[in-house]
């Protein structure tokens, strides 16, 4: 029998995968936010959202604030003191009505993580603006394996003001180097009628690479099984990522097209490779400033390929 927390996009991967949906349970997913959760939410200075725009562009961003700055005053609830800045793609995203209705909200994922211990949860649901805040009524709520995650530590330094944006259609030579450095990203998947979710993809540097101005390839690496983002892909190729430099407090953001390779011939040939994510950018957003922090690198996961041999990944309480 199918669970019934998968949709079809999630199920048509498990089952490619050759895993069954027996074990997904026991990831906790719910739709209310338990209080060891809240406790998290509220410790946290950075977290990362996805959702769609106004033409149903995906796209992915951060906000940053000190903790506290996110909460839970309800079990279905989620309040973040921000909302994106100028420049930023998903600024106004959460305004207005939608659907009709003003307290429907615009489907969100949001990933909390904590660098330092590499701790993380996810939240997805509907968000709007209330003011300068932005208001989530949860759908889904659950915790995530702490593997590739590399630590980082917040430096606490005068926090930067939001820069001019920069707007191009294809990554420049500067970015490319950043994409092709990056140990970490963040994907924004979205569907219509199913919601969005914010996940992150972690690795040693070089994990992503670059094969042009507009073509990105990771590879997928053992995870929990749950698929969340390649069943999104397997219903809606369009999805967003992004880098953050995290040292000087830049974000580049990008939007376009993903495809799952599944030729395990072309898989193989990647260390720690399931299946390799072909990427065609679309558009590119470049902020200056755009992470008002500084954190500061501390070590990479003993997890990452051709560091030591994979394991399955078991989901972990925060």
């Amino acid at each position: 029998m199918p669970h019934p927390m998968l949709h079809q996009g999630e199920r048509a991967v498990q089952r490619r995968a050759g895993v069954t949906a027996d074990g997904w349970g026991s990831a906790g997913v719910g739709a209310a936010v338990p209080p060891v959760a809240a406790e998290f939410l509220g410790l946290q200075r950075l977290v990362v959202i996805a959702a769609a725009d106004e033409s149903g562009t995906p796209w992915a961003s951060a906000l940053t604030g000190p903790p506290g700055f996110v909460t839970a005053p309800g079990d279905r609830t989620v309040v973040a003191d921000r909302l994106p800045g100028p420049g930023d793609p998903l600024a106004g995203a959460f305004d207005g009505a939608f659907d009709g209705a003003p307290d429907i909200g615009r489907d969100i994922g949001i990933l909390a993580i904590e660098p330092s211990s590499r701790r993380r949860m996810r939240v997805n649901g509907r968000a709007r603006a209330d003011g300068g805040r932005l208001v989530v009524r949860t759908e889904q709520v659950y915790s995530n394996c702490p593997k590739y995650i590399q630590t980082r530590t917040y430096a606490d330094t005068p926090p930067s003001t939001g820069g001019t944006a920069h707007v191009t259609g294809e990554l420049t030579a500067d970015q490319r180097r950043w994409v092709a450095t990056a140990d970490t990203f963040f994907i924004a998947t979205w569907v219509a009628g199913l919601g969005a979710d914010a996940s992150h993809r972690g690795g040693n540097p070089g994990f992503v690479t670059v094969s042009g101005a507009r073509r990105l390839t990771w590879p997928d690496y053992l995870g929990n099984s749950m698929y969340m983002t390649l069943g999104n892909l397997e219903l809606e190729p369009r999805c967003g990522l992004l880098f953050l430099d995290w040292e000087h407090g830049h974000t580049l953001h990008l939007t376009g097209r993903a495809r799952v390779d599944w030729d395990p011939v072309r898989a193989a040939a990647v260390p720690g490779a399931q299946r390799l994510v072909d990427f065609d950018v679309e558009r590119v957003v470049q902020i200056t400033g755009g992470l008002p922090q500084r954190w500061s690198f501390g070590k990479y996961s003993r997890f990452n390929p051709a560091l030591e041999e994979r394991q399955p990944c078991a989901s972990v309480s925060t």
